[in-house]
């Protein structure tokens, strides 16, 4: 029987959630500093609004293929346990 293997490394998750936290933080940083608008600010905002929802998208498949991993998981071990001779002395 092969063993299931996970989707997504720690490294993947760490990055998905540092990605949305970012987007959020320089998005709030942005908001603070802003008086009025010109062009070039437009444009960081709409970039930072881009990287929250990569972000937001990113570690909702994160989180979700984590949790059916971890199912999985405990899924093949139930059955490995069930599937495993009994020793006992005849």
């Amino acid at each position: 029987m092969q063993r299931y293997r996970k989707r997504n490394t720690p490294a993947f998750t760490v990055l998905a959630y540092f990605t949305f936290f970012a987007g959020v933080f320089l998005f709030s940083i942005g908001l603070y500093n802003a008086d009025n608008l010109q062009l070039n600010e437009k444009g960081y905002y709409i970039a930072v609004m881009i990287l929250v929802a990569v972000g937001a998208i990113l570690t909702q498949k994160v989180t979700r293929d984590n949790a059916e991993d971890n199912e999985i998981i405990a899924q093949e071990e139930e059955e490995r346990r069930r599937n495993l001779p009994t020793n006992k002395a005849e």
